[in-house]
């Protein structure tokens, strides 16, 4: 079965060449969707989802055939490894996608859940109850399963979504967005709830962020730039998702064989995702920290240290003052050495991006201490930062990794993509 064309794309061909007034008119489309969207049953858009996740797996070789476009053209345009890897899909991963999806579809629907409520003096009955956000923006690079799993999340919560992926990503994302609303439509969704940008304009990336009053909500998730040039041009609210400086602490009182896994899982799994381990703290009392310099290096991993990091290996290479800053996204890996924990708590305030962090010991007291102390969107004990994601806590998917402080933190996922209201009941009290 072939993909068919997104709906989304049926918009009119002056404004293409008029991005502002574009994106004005898919906020519109959008908005008036969410609306129906909302007062959808919940039933209603699980059996939806699950239409959509079924339409995916039907349309998984238009979806291969378009991802081998994309990974031929970054291919020819240098893309990193690592970038690469975000990119690909196969069988498999097409199914994860789908699954993720039907994931979501079978999670408890969020909105109209009762936060609290009281009863104030005067007999006036309140409650808070949660609600979709309204019409969201993603602006996202390289990864295709994005424009699922956003879709996802936010028609269970009851949004529309505007979606502009990467040119990276083009073809992939085309092909996905076209089979998810497929599915949607057939199940009653409204097709505009669902929209994909059809230009890779940059301007259209400037025209979301000024869209006050049509957009509600911005989501970005790529680089730094990207981020960066979102949250300092928006004049919508922003849900951030910085980069990932992820650090592991192997403290003195870890378990050799667990700090060697843990470690070499944290970093080389995958090392293109966020919560990818990019600085390896080991503590000056660790028993063995030439073994697990050894294994990254066996691994294939390049290792930049400092000059007690260099001691225990000669092929280290010296870490520069900017590696203790820098995501890499690829198999290189910066490595300390640290006195103690409060020297490890005082790298991690300095470096980390407050995205994942982690310390390996057998010590609960230590553990308990850096599990307290570190500021950190997600802050683990005895497991690999790899963990970080949506999917492995629980929540069926993420929209992004939230690492600011405000609204949500961590993997947002349905809870994260609602707000709520007060709802006020009285038996006819007037104020005083």
């Amino acid at each position: 079965m072939n993909a068919v064309a997104p709906s989304s794309l049926k918009v009119d061909d002056a404004n293409l060449a008029d991005v502002s007034s574009l994106i004005a008119q898919l906020a519109k489309k959008g908005r008036a969707a969410q609306r129906q969207l909302a007062a959808m049953p919940s039933a209603a858009k699980a059996t939806a989802l699950h239409s959509a996740a079924d339409r995916m797996r039907a349309d998984a070789q238009a979806i291969l055939d378009a991802n081998e476009r994309d990974l031929a053209a970054g291919r020819e345009n240098g893309l990193s490894v690592a970038m690469l890897d975000r990119l690909a899909l196969d069988e498999e991963r097409i199914d994860a996608i789908a699954a993720g999806v039907d994931a979501v579809a079978k999670l408890p629907d969020p909105v109209g859940e009762v936060i609290d409520q009281a009863e104030r003096p005067n007999g006036l009955k309140l409650s808070r109850v949660r609600v979709p956000i309204g019409l969201i923006g993603l602006i996202y690079e390289s990864r295709p399963n994005v424009t699922a799993d956003a879709t996802a999340l936010c028609v269970r919560a009851g949004n529309a979504a505007l979606l502009r992926g990467g040119s990276e990503a083009v073809h992939s994302n085309r092909a996905i967005h076209a089979a998810m609303v497929a599915g949607l439509a057939a199940e009653g969704i409204p097709e505009a709830a669902v929209q994909l940008i059809p230009t890779q304009d940059r301007a259209a990336v400037g025209a979301m962020l000024t869209a006050s009053g049509l957009i509600d909500m911005i989501v970005p998730r790529g680089g730094k730039g990207l981020v960066e040039r979102v949250q300092n041009d928006a004049r919508v609210p922003v849900l951030a998702h910085l980069d990932g400086i992820c650090h592991t602490y192997v403290h003195s009182a870890a378990d050799p064989k667990m700090a060697h896994d843990i470690v070499l899982n944290a970093k080389m799994r995958r090392t293109g995702i966020c919560g990818a381990m990019e600085t390896l703290l080991i503590d000056a009392q660790y028993s063995d920290p030439a073994a697990l310099i050894a294994g990254l290096r066996n691994a294939g991993c390049e290792v930049r240290g400092d000059a007690r990091i260099q001691a225990l290996d000669d092929s280290v290479i010296t870490a520069s003052e900017a590696d203790w800053d820098t995501e890499y996204l690829d198999t290189i890996l910066s490595v300390a050495m640290v006195d103690d924990m409060g020297a490890a708590l005082t790298h991690i305030a300095e470096h980390s991006s407050a995205h994942t962090d982690a310390i390996v010991t057998d010590d609960q007291s230590a553990a308990e201490r850096f599990l307290r102390s570190v500021d950190s969107a997600i802050v683990m004990h005895n497991a690999s930062s790899q963990f970080a994601d949506g999917g492995e806590f629980g929540l069926g998917a993420e929209i992004g990794i939230a690492t600011g402080r405000l609204h949500a933190r961590g993997p947002v996922a349905l809870e994260g993509l609602t707000t709520y209201k007060w709802l006020v009941r009285g038996t006819g009290q007037a104020r005083p």
